[in-house]
């Protein structure tokens, strides 16, 4: 902790976004570094007291763009003079928000971002590196026949898996093709077995280093509705279902990708998903998320409670490759944690009673858990968090695993 510390004593930053659980890399208490965000029971909760972290109430939650806005967190940033700022994804609009203002925005540009993680654009900008991914075209959806043999058939900007199908018959294709005709789609053939996560940092030198992988927590119900959203990571599974020849393949991957990035100017975290083709254990490049991933944060909590050396924390590492700063530290290990999120169904709110139950019998199971106020279909509305894996094998969970299952599919009952 104390190499993070040093350098933001001398480099502070002021870390804005909609959700305070994606700045809560580092602990509140470190000297130079500020967070400002939406005012929720959770954040409040949280930060209490703490005058490094500024607040904003209101009567919706605002995007990150807003909150730039605002005149409190306008007067905040000028108080700190030299602060540069951080986001957890950077877009255009904030960009020119901070131009406007003269504040020095860390993030890398939104318009190289949005190119990488674009699945048209992506397949151009990996090149060479587009084997990596499983085999694949680029058609027009109007063009895209079903022979028979499914495939994964995806459009060009996703979110947590919702803009991802898996096309199993004629009929799911046909109606796709009759509401969107003329719009490109990345055609990838169907690659079944588990999934993985990597976060990686660009290094001073150029390249890629990735933190521990985790398993992907994919598409359980009734966690979520929707086959291909994520929903979380179990650090301690991957460990058993990734062979060396596989782990190899991942650092390639990570190191590869990381030098290409590097010379385009990309700076801080990028993140890898991965499946494994279990009959050739061979792994396949399924997404870049050229921003922040959304495990980082727990991740590096998991670092801090767990490491026995002097290293960085995923999150620590992300902060010095932004500052453009020599990363002199390896990475922390993660011996075991895992995290899993319950995300809004389409016409299945939850009452305030469950909620409140369901969070007292998950805490009661030794688990963290971060409530949510967001009511958008597809949205997190609860995070649970625990120090120890809850995964047995692919798609099984194991006993603790399987308690919280209990616990959201009878919503506390």
């Amino acid at each position: 902790m104390s190499l993070i510390s040093d350098t933001l004593r001398e480099h502070p930053i002021i870390y804005v976004t909609r959700d305070i659980e994606r700045a809560l890399g580092l602990p509140l208490t470190t000297e130079g570094y500020f967070i400002i965000a939406n005012s929720t029971p959770f954040a409040k909760a949280v930060v209490q007291n703490n005058s490094n972290v500024l607040l904003i109430e209101s009567n919706e939650l605002l995007d990150t763009h807003e909150l730039l806005t605002h005149p409190q967190v306008t007067t905040f940033i000028e108080q700190r003079v030299g602060a540069k700022l951080m986001v957890f994804k950077n877009t255009t609009q904030i960009e020119k928000i901070c131009a406007a203002n003269n504040w020095t925005l860390l993030n890398p540009p939104a318009i190289l971002s949005q190119k990488i993680e674009d699945k048209i654009s992506q397949v151009e900008w990996l090149g060479d590196l587009g084997s990596f991914l499983p085999e694949h075209k680029i058609h027009v959806l109007q063009e895209v026949w079903f022979d028979g043999t499914p495939f994964i058939l995806q459009f060009n900007r996703a979110h947590t898996g919702n803009g991802t199908i898996l096309i199993e018959n004629k009929d799911t294709l046909h109606n796709l093709k009759t509401q969107f005709p003329d719009r490109p789609v990345r055609i990838t053939e169907y690659v079944a077995g588990p999934m993985f996560t990597v976060n990686a940092v660009i290094t001073s030198s150029g390249t890629g280093i990735g933190s521990d992988p985790s398993y992907q927590i994919t598409g359980l119900a009734p966690f979520t509705d929707q086959p291909f959203a994520t929903i979380g990571n179990d650090w301690s599974l991957a460990k058993k279902l990734l062979s060396e020849k596989a782990k190899t393949q991942l650092t390639i991957m990570v190191e590869n990708i990381g030098k290409k990035l590097f010379l385009d100017g990309w700076h801080g975290l990028f993140g890898l998903d991965v499946v494994l083709a279990k009959d050739t254990d061979t792994l396949y490049l399924i997404e870049i998320n050229a921003r922040q991933p959304a495990s980082t944060t727990f991740e590096s909590q998991l670092q801090i409670l767990q490491q026995k050396e002097e290293k960085l924390t995923t999150f620590e590492a992300h902060i010095t490759s932004l500052l453009s700063l020599p990363l002199d530290y390896s990475i922390a290990p993660v011996q075991d944690g895992a995290q899993i999120i319950v995300r809004n169904h389409e016409g299945k709110k939850w009452t305030q009673e469950e909620l409140s139950q369901v969070m007292k019998q998950l805490e009661i199971l030794g688990t963290n858990v971060i409530c949510y106020t967001n009511e958008t279909p597809g949205s997190d509305l609860l995070r649970i968090q625990s120090n120890h894996g809850i995964m047995a094998d692919h798609k099984i969970f194991n006993e603790t695993g399987q308690k919280i299952y209990d616990c959201i599919i009878n919503r506390g009952a």
